[in-house]
């Protein structure tokens, strides 16, 4: 009898590699994504296929198509966003800023090649013009071929898309904006992204472009029980050196395995009620939100015990001699089992 062919590949930041394998008759090879979370735990969900694989100057990337979460997109060997649950990450990271600001009419957003960003601001009614600033061009032109769900994002007329450095545009650029929102990717050891989490950074590029009630917020790493130390905490405690207010926050996201952690900054108060959030959601937002309201902000910015804790006494400030790193890298693989 014949063997059964198949391949897979792996995926991480130092490239992705072929490799063939054989399985005698009888048996069957399902495909699996896995990624290192920490040293000793793994996180891993079947696939239906590998949609695509590629690389970039600055990074690798993959479109996998996964039996749990649908589409989930893989950079440099993290997964960045899953189909199914990708609207809690960016409905956090965008409606909190946008309805603690009074008025926002100009977004500038670091990173958020995906599209998913812009399309949550793009939701706002008050919002006249959004400009999106990623790296890598590559990334935006697969994820404008290949997620379709924000193609009416990334033709909207009042998103202006640029390729290139954020610390480079916002030096350069004259004007400044009512939000700015850091959609970058995880600091990873050797990646693009670690110097735009700097303490540095903060106060020569962004604070400097925000207008009067300018309101900043990032996405900053794992915010679980025992992740919530890796970049987290040091990004609150950062950023709390360089503006007044300063809130974090975080959720469940089943397909990164973890809790999710946000930090927003301003100059004014952040303080708005859950009441006063759905206000201004019924009154600002274009249809319905899937995941965020003001019980839900709420809820979010209650922290537990111990994360408060470790937030009260964090005193590492990220910067570029001393920078913090989001570990592990994801794999794909064959497992084989009886038929």
């Amino acid at each position: 009898m014949g063997d059964i062919s198949c391949s897979h590949e792996i995926i991480n930041g130092n490239g992705v590699d072929r490799i063939s394998h054989s399985s005698p008759n009888g048996y069957r090879k399902s495909c699996w994504y896995e990624e290192e979370i920490e040293a000793n735990l793994r996180w891993c969900f079947s696939l239906n296929s590998i949609l695509h694989t590629g690389s970039t100057p600055y990074q690798e990337i993959a479109l996998l198509d996964t039996k749990p979460f649908g589409k989930a997109l893989i950079i440099d060997g993290k997964l960045q966003s899953a189909e199914i649950d990708e609207f809690i990450y960016h409905e956090c990271l965008v409606h909190p800023a946008l309805l603690h600001h009074p008025d926002p009419k100009t977004v500038f957003i670091m990173g958020g090649g995906e599209g998913s960003t812009a399309r949550e601001i793009l939701r706002h009614k008050t919002v006249e013009k959004v400009v999106m600033c990623d790296i890598d061009e590559e990334v935006v032109e697969f994820c404008k071929a290949y997620l379709l769900v924000n193609s009416e994002a990334f033709s909207h007329p009042r998103l202006e898309v640029i390729i290139n450095d954020a610390r480079i545009e916002l030096e350069n650029r004259e004007e400044s904006y009512d939000v700015i929102i850091g959609d970058l990717a995880d600091p990873i050891e050797g990646g693009p992204c670690y110097k735009l989490y700097t303490k540095s950074f903060y106060e020569s590029h962004v604070k400097p472009r925000l207008n009067q009630d300018g309101v900043f917020v990032t996405q900053a790493g794992p915010a679980g029980i025992f992740s919530h130390t890796e970049v987290f905490s040091c990004i609150y405690n950062t950023l709390k050196q360089v503006f007044k207010y300063v809130v974090a926050y975080s959720a469940h996201i089943p397909s990164y395995a973890d809790t999710w952690g946000w930090v927003m900054a301003s100059d004014s108060p952040i303080s708005l009620s859950a009441d006063e959030l759905d206000l201004k959601i019924k009154q600002r937002i274009k249809g319905e939100n899937r995941y965020f309201d003001g019980k839900t902000f709420s809820s979010a910015s209650t922290l537990s015990k111990v994360i408060r804790n470790s937030l009260d006494n964090e005193t590492h400030v990220y910067t570029e001699g001393d920078a913090r790193f989001i570990y592990g890298h994801g794999i794909i693989t064959q497992k084989q089992s009886q038929s």
